[in-house]
């Protein structure tokens, strides 16, 4: 057994874990970003634009559906939902469970921490989409949650090879229902302003504070 690993040490062997790791060093050294992303649970699908700032900061404008925004100031988690004309929001006083986007550093240091890693298929590039006529090469990790209590039982990573960005994320639940969050155009470090999260919802909706531990 020590052979090897030393042999695949000699090899230049990345292991899973190593791998995830790397890609963590790359979102904890970026100052912010944005991206397009777009969410499919079941047969609803949202798409919008996230914007991320160190240390906590998200914002999500969705267009799909329209003028629908999550934003999270590192103290008050907000989400709008122009259907309902309802504002939703909730005082988070652990600011590292109050990130609602995995792709960010505490996003990969919970899933660090409360999953183990290994590769889906190969430590190589495979097609993200089988079914594409101009297959995109990304590297699959699986995530496989440690204990029950983890709202996912597997998290599916797939990972640009170059830019080592995370392009996709699944999140299959223990019933089989998958969650799949796509990012695409990665803007990084353009210098976004504090304000951008600030969200002035519409006076006209109704507010429901602390929505997450109400009875």
């Amino acid at each position: 057994m020590v052979s090897l690993v030393l042999a695949a040490v000699a090899d230049g062997i990345v292991t899973a874990r190593n791998y995830f790791d790397s890609v963590s060093a790359v979102y904890g050294a970026l100052r912010d970003y944005e991206a397009d992303i777009d969410i499919k649970a079941n047969k609803t699908t949202m798409k919008g634009k996230v914007s991320y700032k160190k240390p906590n900061l998200l914002r999500i404008d969705f267009s799909t559906p329209s003028e629908q925004v999550i934003c999270f100031n590192g103290e008050l988690l907000t989400i709008y939902l122009p259907g309902s004309s309802a504002i939703l929001n909730q005082s988070v006083q652990n600011t590292n469970s109050g990130n609602a986007n995995m792709a960010t550093p505490q996003g990969l240091s919970l899933m660090s921490r409360y999953y183990s890693v290994a590769y889906l298929k190969s430590g190589t590039p495979v097609p993200l989409d089988d079914d594409a006529e101009s297959p995109e090469l990304v590297v699959k990790l699986r995530l496989s949650r440690k204990n029950t209590t983890e709202a996912f039982r597997y998290i599916n990573m797939s990972v640009d090879p170059q830019s080592k960005l995370i392009r996709q994320l699944e999140g299959i639940t223990p019933q089989g229902e998958s969650f799949v969050f796509n990012f695409k155009n990665y803007i990084l470090n353009s210098g976004i302003p504090d304000n951008r999260f600030v969200y002035d919802a519409p006076s006209s909706a109704n507010n429901y504070n602390n929505f997450l531990f109400s009875e």
